[in-house]
C-alpha cells in the first residue's frame, strides 16, 4: 500500500472532508489562520475522539502496512543485541526502534508518497469549496429580499454567535459600503440589511478593515436607536466580537458601550422608584440598558484572564471608561435618579467584577490610581450607602430579611422575576457597595483613600469609623425567621460584614490599620460590658451577635499584635467602672457564662455554642505564655473543668441510637451534650500548649481525658483549630516532657501508634508498591520515609521523665525466636528489636537489619545526650557493654594475628555513641568522631573504641587548675563580708558584673569557690534573703555511710569522677567523698519530702536521676566534702536552690500539695515557661523555628538545666552559670537559656530547614558561648522582666513556705 490509487485519493478526500466538518466549530472560532493551524496541530491533545475519526484510522492502517515489517525487524535486532548498545528499560528500546525506523528508506518513501497524495486531495477540496461558494452566493442574492423583510426576534445580547453562521470571507470594499449604510441618517431597512450582512461576516475581517473607525462610530450610534431590533442586533455583533477578537479591538467596543451608556444616563434621567413602586426589567428602555450593562459585566469578569498579555493602556482605557460610567451621581434636586451603579448592582450584586479587577496587582494598581485621582466619588457614594443603611430607621432594617428572602427565591418557579421594588434596589445597592468597600480596604493604597468626607457628617469617615459602622450593621441585622437561615446566608448583611471583618483580620497589615484599634475593640465588647452590668444590649439577635463577636475577637487574639492589644491596653471601662484591658472583660464574661451567673440571661436560652465561642477567644490567649500570665488569676481552667465534669455526667446517660428508628428531638439534646463535652475537653487540652498551662491542666484531673481526645483527633488528621497553623506536634512534645503527660500519652494509645507507624515504615514498607518498582536503597542513615517517625520518637523521649515512665524497672523480652509478622508496639519493643540487638534471633527477625539497627543506634545516640536518660539505660540494659561487644565482633578473621575493624555504617555509629557516653566535657573539652567517611585512602582515620578508657584522640588537653591570684576587688569584698553590712551583696553583684565583663577568667578555681561560699553564707544569714525555713540536719558520717546509692547514682558518680579527674580538680581517691556527699544530700532532702501515693515511676523512691548540681559543687570545691556539704546546706535556704538544684523540690513539703503531687517540677512549669515567653518576645525567629519543628524550647531547657549544662558548656562556663544564678538571682537561669538560644539562632534556623533541629540541639554543644559576652544582654532582660519572673518564682512556693 505504498502507492495511492485514484479510488484511494477519492476515499481520502471524503474522509478529510468529514474530519473538517467535525472540527468546523473549532476552526471557524479561531481569530486568525495561525490560530486555526495551531488548533489542528494539537487536535490529538484536545479532542478525546481523535483516534475514532475515520481519517485517522485510515492513516494508521497505511503507516502500519508501510512500516510494520521494518519495526518488527528493528525490534528483534535490538532484542538480540546485534552490536547495538541499548540501555535497560522499555522506554529506551522504544526510542531506539523509533529512531532507526525514521532513518530507514521505507519511512522516507512513505512520507514522500503521503505528501504528494495529500497535496492533490487538498487542492481538489479547495476547488470544490470555491464552486460551492459561488452557488451559495447566487442563492443568497435571490433570497436577500426575503431576509431583509423578515423580523429578527432574538433579543438576547449574547445569544448570537459567528459559529452559527456560514463561514465566508468579505472584501474591504463591501465593509466600506456596510459602514456607509449604517449611518444614522439612512432608512431603517438599509441599516437593518447592513447589520444582517455584518453579522454574517467573520469578526476578524470586520475589525481589520480600513473602515472600522467609521463602522464603530455608526454601531455605537445604533446602540441608542429607538428601534429595539437594531440595537439588539448591534449588541449581538458586539457579543460575538468579544468572544473572538483581540483586546485592542474589544476595548474599543467596550468603551463605545460604556460611553453610550454614560451619555444616556447623563442626558436621559430615569426616576428612581419610590414607595411600593419598582422597576420592571421588561420595560423596553430598562431592558435595553440591562442588556448593555450585562454584556459589559460579562466582559469585565472575563477580561482579567488575558489583559495582562497586552499593553497597559488598553486595560487603563477599559477601567477608566467603567469608573467614569459608574461614578455618575446626580446631586440636583430632591428627586432620586436611577443610575448605572444601580443596574450593575442588580446584575452583579456582590461586585464580582470589582473583586476580579482588584485581585491582580497589574490591574489593581490602575484601579486604585484612578480612584484616587479622578473617581473617588465612586467610593464616596458606596460609603454613603453603607452609612445610610446603618442610620436607617428600625422599620427599614426590619424589612431586610423579607427583601433577602425575596431575592434568594427569585429563581424559584417557572417565571423569572422582573420587578424590583425601591427598597430592594436600595438593599442591592448597599450589598454591592459593601462588597466594593470590603475589597478596597484589603489593600494598602485602598486604605490610603481614607479618611473620606461624606454628606451629612461633620468629620471625615476614617478607616476605623468604617469598621465600627460595619460591626454595628452586624449587630443590628434582624433575627431570621425559624427555618429560614439556609436561604439567607449569601445576602445576609451580617454574613457579608462578617466576611469583610474576617478578611481584614486574616491580613496582618490590614488588621493593624483597621481592626486593632481601641474604638473597634470597644464596639466589639460593648454588648459584653452591657451584659456584665446586668442589662440587655441592643442586639436584634443576641445569640448570633455574641457568636459573631467572639469569632472576630478570636481572630484578633490569634495574632501577636492583636493579642498584645487585648492583653495590655487598659482603655476599657469594666462593669465595676475600673479601667481594664479587653482580656479581663472577656474572661469575666466567659466565667459568668459557664457558671450561668448572668441574671439578665437567665430567662433567655443561650446555647453552649455561645459559651464555647467565648472560651475559644480565651483559648487564643491562654495557649500563649503571655496570655496565660494575664488570665491565670481567674482560674479559668477550673471553671472549664467543672463544666466538663458536669456535662460528662449528663453525657453518660445518652441512649444508644437504634438503627432505623425515626429521629427524635429527645435524642437530639443528649447528642448536643456530647458535642458540648468534646468542646470543653478541646479547650481544656489547649492549656497544654505552655509549660505552666500543662501544670494547670494536670491539676484539673482531666489530663488523661484531654490527651485521649487529642489522640482521637490526631488519628483523624484534624486541625487543632481554625486559627492554628500547625498540628498537635508541639502540644504532644509539651505533654511528653512531664511524667503525668507521658503516662497519659501511653494510656491513650498515642505512643503505640507512633511505634507501629515507625515499624511499618522501617520494616514493612508500603504494601501498594508494585514489585516492578522496588524501593530504592536509602543513602542516608535514616531514610526520608522514616524521618518523621524518628523525629516523633525524639520529641516523645526527649525528657528523662518519659524514659523513666516508659522503660523504668522494665526488662527486655530477649526472646529466643521472633515471628517475622510480630510488630513492635511499645518503646520497650523498639529497644529490644532495634537497639539492644544482642542475638542472632533479633538480627534474623529484621527484614532490613542494617537500616533498622542504624535507626535504633541513631535514636540511642540522641537519647544518651541526656545524662539521666543514659544512666537509666546503662543501669538497666548495660548499653555500653553491648556496643563494645558489637565493635569487638565486627572485625575481619585473618589466618593469623588480630583482625582489623570493619568500617561500615553500624561500626561508625557505635563508635560515635561510645565516645559520646565515655567522654564528658564541653565543646573544647572533648572531641566526637564524625559519622561521615572521608575521601582518600583512609576513609575513617579515627580509632575504633572496643574497650574503655577511650583513646587519647578523643580527649582534649586541659591545663591544670591552679589557685588563681585574687583580684583586689574580690579580696576587698571577701574581707568586708559581715552580716551587719547591708549593702555588701549589692557591691558584690556590681563587682561580679565588672570582673565578668573584663576579666572573667579570674573568676575560676579557688577564687570562685571562696566567693560563692561567702555569698551563700551572707545570704543564708539574712532573714530577708532566706526563702526556706531553716532545717536542722545533724547526721553523723558513719550513719550515712551505711546507706547505699542506687545504680543510677553510682554510674553518675563514675561520670563525675572522670570529669573531675580530667579537669584535674579531683584526686584518685575522691570517690568515697563524693558518695558520702550524695548520701548526705539524699538524707537531708528526704526529711523534707511528703509521701505521694502514685503509680508514676517519678515518685518511686527518691529523686530518680543523678544529683548533677551536688556533683558540680563537689568539683567546684575541689573534692572537699566538708565545704561542699556546708555550702549545700546553707544554699538550701535560698530561693535559687529551688531551681538550680532539681532534687531540692522533688515531692517537697515546701511546695503546695497539688504541685508536689503533680509530678511536674517548678523548673519546667516556671523556668521553662518563662524561657518560652521571653524567647517569643525577644528572639521570635527562634521561637517560631521550634514550633515549626514540632519541638519546644522547654524540652531542651530542662535537659540543659537538669544536668547543669554538662556536655554543653565548658567547665569554666558552668561555674560562671552557677555563680551568676546565685549572686545575681535565680531569674538569671531564665535569661541564661534565652541568651544561649539567641547565640544559636543561625544554627537553629538552618537546622529547621533541614528538618533535624531536635537532633542538632540535643547532640551538639553550645559552641562559642561565653557568659561574660552575654551578661550585659541578661541584665537588659532582668531590667524588663525581673518583676514578673522573680515574683512568679516566689509565688510558686509561697503558700507552704
Amino acid at each position: 500500500m505504498s502507492q495511492f490509487s485514484t479510488e484511494d485519493e477519492a476515499e481520502l478526500q471524503c474522509l478529510l472532508r468529514e474530519l473538517l466538518k467535525t472540527v468546523k466549530d473549532r476552526i471557524s472560532g479561531a481569530p486568525s489562520v495561525e490560530c486555526a493551524e495551531e488548533i489542528l496541530l494539537h487536535l490529538e491533545e484536545t479532542d478525546k475522539n481523535f483516534h475514532n475519526y475515520e481519517f485517522v484510522k485510515y492513516l494508521r492502517e497505511y503507516v502500519e502496512s508501510s512500516l510494520g515489517a521494518v519495526i518488527e525487524e528493528e525490534t528483534e535486532s535490538f532484542t538480540r543485541g546485534d552490536g547495538h548498545a541499548v540501555g535497560s528499560g522499555q522506554d529506551t528500546l522504544v526510542h531506539a526502534v523509533t529512531k532507526r525506523t525514521r532513518e530507514s528508506t521505507q519511512y522516507k518513501q512513505m512520507m514522500q508518497t503521503l505528501k504528494q497524495t495529500m497535496m492533490v486531495v487538498v487542492e481538489s477540496l479547495i476547488n470544490k469549496f470555491e464552486e460551492d461558494q459561488l452557488k451559495k452566493e447566487e442563492m443568497h442574492r435571490k433570497s436577500q429580499h426575503e431576509q431583509s423583510s423578515s423580523h429578527y426576534t432574538d433579543n438576547c445580547s449574547d445569544s448570537d454567535s459567528s459559529f452559527n453562521q456560514s463561514y465566508a470571507f468579505i472584501k474591504h470594499e463591501q465593509l466600506q459600503v456596510i459602514a456607509e449604510k449604517l449611518d444614522p441618517s439612512r432608512p431603517r431597512e438599509v441599516r437593518w440589511e447592513a447589520l444582517q450582512s455584518l453579522c454574517h461576516a467573520p469578526p476578524s475581517d470586520v475589525l481589520s478593515c480600513e473602515s472600522w473607525t467609521v463602522l464603530r462610530r455608526n454601531l455605537s450610534a445604533a446602540l441608542t436607536d429607538p428601534d429595539p431590533d437594531i440595537s439588539d442586533k448591534v449588541l449581538c455583533f458586539f457579543a460575538k466580537t468579544f468572544s473572538s477578537s483581540p483586546l485592542n479591538v474589544t476595548k474599543d467596543i467596550y468603551t463605545s458601550i460604556a460611553k453610550s451608556l454614560e451619555a444616556h444616563f447623563l442626558y436621559h434621567k430615569l426616576s428612581f422608584p419610590s414607595g411600593s413602586t419598582g422597576i420592571d426589567a421588561n420595560r423596553p428602555d430598562i431592558a435595553r440598558l440591562l442588556k448593555q450593562m450585562r454584556l459589559m459585566n460579562d466582559f469585565q469578569k472575563e477580561v482579567t484572564t488575558f489583559w495582562i498579555r497586552h499593553p497597559e493602556k488598553y486595560m487603563e482605557e477599559i477601567i477608566e471608561s467603567t469608573l467614569s460610567l459608574l461614578s455618575l451621581h446626580s446631586e440636583l434636586g430632591t428627586e432620586k435618579s436611577l443610575e448605572s451603579i444601580h443596574l450593575i448592582s442588580l446584575l452583579d450584586i456582590k461586585a464580582n467584577w470589582f473583586k476580579k479587577w482588584m485581585h491582580g496587582y497589574y490591574s489593581r494598581t490602575v484601579v486604585l490610581r484612578l480612584l484616587e485621582k479622578k473617581y473617588k466619588s465612586l467610593i464616596v457614594i458606596a460609603l454613603q450607602q453603607c452609612i445610610y443603611y446603618h442610620d436607617s430607621c428600625d422599620s427599614v432594617r426590619n424589612e431586610t430579611f423579607e427583601i433577602i428572602h425575596g431575592l434568594e427565591h427569585q429563581q424559584i418557579g417557572s417565571p423569572q422575576r422582573t420587578l424590583y421594588l425601591s427598597k430592594e434596589l436600595d438593599f442591592i445597592y448597599f450589598v454591592h457597595s459593601l462588597c466594593v468597600l470590603g475589597r478596597l480596604v484589603m489593600y494598602t493604597n485602598g486604605r490610603k483613600l481614607f479618611p473620606i468626607k461624606v454628606k451629612n457628617r461633620r468629620d471625615p469617615v476614617t478607616l476605623t469609623d468604617l469598621v465600627v459602622i460595619l460591626i454595628n450593621i452586624m449587630y443590628q441585622h434582624p433575627k431570621p425567621a425559624s427555618g429560614e437561615t439556609a436561604h439567607t446566608d449569601s445576602l445576609s448583611p451580617t454574613n457579608l460584614v462578617l466576611e469583610v471583618l474576617r478578611t481584614l483580620c486574616d491580613r496582618t497589615e490590614c488588621a493593624v490599620e483597621s481592626v486593632y484599634q481601641i474604638p473597634v475593640i470597644e464596639t466589639l465588647l460593648s454588648p459584653i460590658i452591657t451584659l456584665l452590668k446586668g442589662k440587655l444590649p441592643k442586639l436584634n439577635s443576641l445569640k448570633s451577635g455574641l457568636t459573631h463577636t467572639a469569632d472576630i475577637l478570636a481572630r484578633i487574639a490569634s495574632t501577636e499584635r492583636g493579642l498584645s492589644l487585648l492583653l495590655y491596653d487598659r482603655n476599657l471601662v469594666s462593669a465595676e467602672g475600673e479601667s481594664i484591658s479587653a482580656a479581663h472583660v472577656i474572661v469575666q464574661f466567659t466565667q459568668k457564662l459557664l457558671a450561668k451567673e448572668l441574671l439578665v440571661l437567665s430567662e433567655l436560652e443561650i446555647s453552649p455554642a455561645v459559651s464555647g465561642a467565648f472560651i475559644f477567644v480565651c483559648r487564643q490567649m491562654y495557649n500563649t505564655c503571655e496570655g496565660l500570665q494575664v488570665l491565670r488569676p481567674y482560674g479559668l481552667h477550673e471553671c472549664i473543668a467543672k463544666a466538663w465534669r458536669k456535662t460528662s455526667s449528663l453525657s453518660e446517660r445518652v441512649p444508644t441510637p437504634v438503627p432505623g428508628a425515626p429521629p427524635d428531638l429527645a435524642v437530639q439534646e443528649p447528642q448536643n451534650v456530647v458535642a458540648w463535652e468534646e468542646m470543653l475537653l478541646d479547650n481544656l487540652l489547649n492549656f497544654a500548649a505552655t509549660p505552666k498551662g500543662l501544670l494547670l491542666l494536670q491539676q484539673t484531673g482531666a489530663i488523661n481525658e484531654c490527651v485521649t481526645y487529642m489522640f482521637s483527633r490526631f488519628t483523624k488528621k484534624l486541625q487543632v483549630s481554625r486559627c492554628e497553623k500547625f498540628g498537635y506536634g508541639v502540644m504532644v512534645t509539651q505533654v511528653a516532657a512531664t511524667a503525668p503527660g507521658i503516662v497519659a500519652l501511653q494510656s491513650s494509645g498515642f505512643v503505640q501508634t507512633i511505634v507501629v507507624e515507625l515499624w511499618s515504615a522501617l520494616e514493612c514498607g508500603r504494601e501498594d508498591v508494585r514489585v516492578v518498582h522496588p524501593k530504592s536503597t536509602p543513602m542516608d542513615p535514616i531514610d526520608r520515609s522514616c524521618l518523621k517517625s524518628f523525629l516523633s520518637l525524639v520529641n516523645l523521649l526527649s525528657s528523662p521523665h518519659a524514659v523513666w515512665e516508659l522503660l523504668g524497672l522494665r526488662t527486655l523480652p530477649n526472646k529466643t525466636e521472633y515471628n517475622l509478622r510480630e510488630i513492635a508496639s511499645s518503646v520497650l519493643d523498639l529497644m529490644d528489636r532495634l537497639i539492644i540487638v544482642n542475638s542472632d534471633a533479633k538480627i534474623h527477625s529484621l527484614f532490613n537489619y542494617e537500616q533498622s539497627h542504624t535507626f535504633g543506634l541513631r535514636l540511642l545516640s540522641v537519647l544518651c545526650c541526656n545524662l539521666d536518660t543514659f544512666l537509666l539505660l546503662e543501669s538497666q540494659f548495660n548499653v555500653s557493654e553491648l556496643l563494645l561487644q558489637g565493635q569487638r565482633d565486627n572485625v575481619t578473621e585473618p589466618p593469623s594475628g588480630e583482625g582489623e575493624f570493619i568500617i561500615d555504617g553500624l561500626s561508625v555509629e557505635r563508635n560515635h555513641i561510645l565516645v559520646r557516653i565515655g567522654a564528658v566535657g564541653g565543646p573544647s573539652e572533648r572531641r566526637l568522631p564524625p559519622r561521615a567517611l572521608q575521601k582518600g585512602n583512609d576513609p575513617y582515620p579515627w580509632p575504633m573504641v572496643s574497650s574503655y578508657p577511650l583513646p587519647k584522640n578523643y580527649i582534649l588537653d586541659v591545663p591544670k587548675t591552679v589557685r588563681t591570684k585574687q583580684e583586689p576587688e574580690i579580696s576587698a569584698l571577701l574581707a568586708s563580708s559581715k552580716e551587719t553590712d547591708g549593702d555588701w551583696i549589692e557591691d558584690c553583684r556590681r563587682q561580679f558584673c565588672k570582673i565578668m565583663a573584663s576579666r572573667s577568667h579570674a573568676l575560676a578555681g579557688y577564687v570562685l569557690a571562696d566567693l560563692l561560699e561567702r555569698v551563700v553564707l551572707h545570704l543564708s544569714s539574712s532573714s530577708t534573703d532566706c526563702f526556706f525555713p531553716p532545717a536542722e540536719y545533724k547526721v553523723v558520717d558513719h550513719s550515712v555511710k551505711s546507706k547505699s546509692l542506687s545504680s543510677v547514682e553510682q554510674l553518675g558518680v563514675g561520670i563525675s569522677l572522670r570529669y573531675g579527674k580530667f579537669l584535674k580538680l579531683l584526686r584518685d581517691d575522691s570517690e568515697q567523698d563524693l558518695c558520702l556527699l550524695l548520701k548526705h544530700c539524699q538524707e537531708f532532702l528526704s526529711q523534707q519530702r511528703i509521701n505521694v501515693t502514685s503509680d508514676l515511676s517519678y515518685f518511686q523512691g527518691g529523686y530518680p536521676g543523678h544529683d548533677w548540681f551536688a556533683s558540680t559543687v563537689f568539683l567546684l570545691m575541689h573534692g572537699d566534702v566538708g565545704r561542699s556539704l556546708s555550702l549545700l546546706l546553707r544554699f538550701s535556704r535560698l530561693l535559687p536552690s529551688a531551681f538550680l538544684w532539681p532534687p531540692r523540690l522533688h515531692s517537697s513539703v515546701h511546695l503546695p500539695i497539688e504541685i508536689a503531687q503533680s509530678g511536674i517540677h517548678p523548673i519546667y512549669s516556671c523556668t521553662a515557661h518563662y524561657v518560652e515567653m521571653l524567647l517569643n518576645a525577644e528572639v521570635p525567629l527562634v521561637f517560631s523555628a521550634f514550633r515549626m519543628s514540632g519541638f519546644t524550647p522547654s524540652q531542651i531547657c530542662i535537659q540543659w538545666l537538669g544536668q547543669c549544662f554538662w556536655n554543653y558548656l565548658d567547665w569554666s562556663e558552668i561555674c560562671h552559670y552557677v555563680a551568676t544564678c546565685i549572686i545575681m538571682g535565680p531569674d538569671y537561669q531564665v535569661y541564661m537559656c534565652v541568651a544561649a538560644l539567641r547565640h544559636l539562632q543561625q544554627e537553629i534556623l538552618q537546622h529547621t530547614q533541614t528538618q533535624d533541629l531536635q537532633v542538632f540541639i540535643k547532640e551538639e554543644p553550645i559552641h562559642g558561648f561565653r557568659m561574660s559576652n552575654y551578661l550585659e544582654y541578661m541584665e537588659g532582660l532582668e531590667h524588663n522582666y525581673r518583676s514578673m519572673v522573680l515574683s512568679d518564682m516566689r509565688s510558686i512556693l509561697a503558700k507552704n513556705s
